[in-house]
């Protein structure tokens, strides 16, 4: 099978390309690019991409998808097909499930029903502690054996130093990174929301910046200790932001990412939409919200991704005390992105894109994230200029949890393509 995307904006970001070209896909492999008017007639399929920007399938490596154990949030199967119609082509999930994702075993089965059921290239982390308990380390090395291609106990921070200095230690002998959910859980015991003016209007206790910070410092000097790998995950603060800042001056080996609604919407959401504004780390001030911009824009922050965090319906209906952490985030972060990054700025085209791609596939070391003749056939087109509404009702994800129903949004992924196969398309 021929396929051949034509005139499109072509943007490679790991071959600094970026011009008006044609891209030709055959037995799921981009076999040429260029200027390929001859190939119109051998093509089976062409695609007018005038208007549109043909870049690497997006990569998300902070995705839950509730498999297994939560099959009404979500599943393998309907999260890929959120992420697909978000633009991505490649996810990797998180271990916080039931059971938790912290036995060779587990993985394994995980990983299959990825390859069985799923439109996109599943991917997995590992826990690094038994059962996320924080307690007993897990078999790092069978796990990494096993195709992990990081360990964190997200949803939760290791706060015993002495366990989590032996999975830095453990993690820089395997060459894997660490992705650190930042938390002080003896600091931080309760609250719903960030703490200030709004969790104080609404009688919260709140969640005090602190709690993050105090976890990014010290996991920053465990990766310079140790010379481990760190990522840290979904950065709310603007204090964490500048540590992270002055670790990478330091030269400690620590990446970053950046959520959409980190960067896109503050904590007042929550007077607006309640329990479905209730993440963790939970939205901040405007002035976090730009220092997130900001660390994005100057490379403090390596990628965007979404921690997809899918919830029922009745559970996001609880008081927002006793509602769950978090919101969805596949199918509304290239409009996030180019509304408030791209359109206003803060972020050029090539770097929101690379912050998508071949960021997030170097420090997973995910195969991926370019276009080159030879690679793989993961290509995503996006409109950069759709003007849409976003329509939670409207998602294919299981579950519809998101603050940014009835926002209007410039830019949107318009056709998926994973080796060389359209697993999401929409009319233009």
């Amino acid at each position: 099978m021929r396929t051949l995307i034509k005139g499109g904006e072509l943007i490679n970001p790991a071959g600094g390309y970026h011009q008006i070209a044609d891209l030709l896909m055959e037995d799921g492999k981009i076999v040429r690019i260029g200027h390929l008017p001859e190939e119109i007639q051998a093509a089976d399929h062409v695609i007018d991409a005038a208007g549109l920007l043909v870049v690497p399938g997006l990569i998300d490596i902070h995705v839950h998808f509730r498999e297994p154990g939560y099959p009404d949030k979500e599943t393998i199967a309907s999260g890929s097909l959120a992420a697909a119609a978000g633009g991505f082509t490649s996810v990797v999930c998180m271990p916080n499930t039931k059971p938790a994702i912290d036995t060779a075993e587990t993985l394994t089965s995980v990983l299959e029903e990825g390859r069985k059921s799923a439109v996109v290239h599943v991917y997995s982390s590992a826990a690094i502690t038994r059962g996320i308990q924080g307690e007993q380390l897990t078999d790092m090395e069978a796990l990494f054996h096993a195709g992990a291609v990081t360990f964190t106990d997200d949803g939760r921070t290791v706060v015993d130093s002495s366990i989590i200095y032996e999975a830095f230690v453990t993690a820089a002998r395997l060459g894997v990174p660490i992705s650190s959910h930042c938390e002080d859980h003896r600091l931080v015991t309760a609250g719903a929301i960030n703490r200030g003016e709004i969790s104080r209007r609404l009688g919260d206790p709140g969640i005090s910046p602190l709690g993050e910070e105090l976890m990014i410092a010290r996991d920053l000097l465990l990766a310079e200790e140790t010379g481990a790998r760190l990522h840290i995950q979904h950065v709310s603060t603007a204090r964490g932001v500048q540590l992270i800042r002055e670790a990478k001056r330091r030269g400690v080996h620590v990446t970053a990412e950046g959520a959409p609604h980190h960067f896109s919407i503050t904590d007042e959401k929550v007077l607006e939409f309640g329990a479905l504004a209730k993440v963790n780390p939970p939205l901040r001030t405007a002035q976090d919200v730009e220092a997130v911009a900001s660390g994005l824009a100057d490379g403090t922050l390596d990628v965007i991704a979404t921690d997809h965090a899918p919830h029922t319906a009745a559970e996001k209906r609880l008081p927002l005390a006793q509602a769950p952490f978090g919101m969805v985030g596949l199918e509304t972060c290239v409009g996030l992105t180019f509304t408030h990054l791209v359109h206003t700025g803060k972020l050029s085209v090539d770097a929101a894109v690379a912050k998508l791609t071949i960021e997030p596939a170097q420090i997973m070391s995910l195969p991926g994230g370019t276009l080159s003749e030879g690679a793989n056939a993961d290509v995503t087109l996006i409109d950069p200029n759709k003007e849409w509404v976003v329509e939670p009702e409207a998602f294919h994800s299981k579950s519809t949890n998101c603050p940014f129903a009835g926002m209007k949004l410039r830019g949107k992924a318009v056709a998926t393509f994973v080796s060389g196969q359209c697993v999401y398309k929409e009319a233009r």
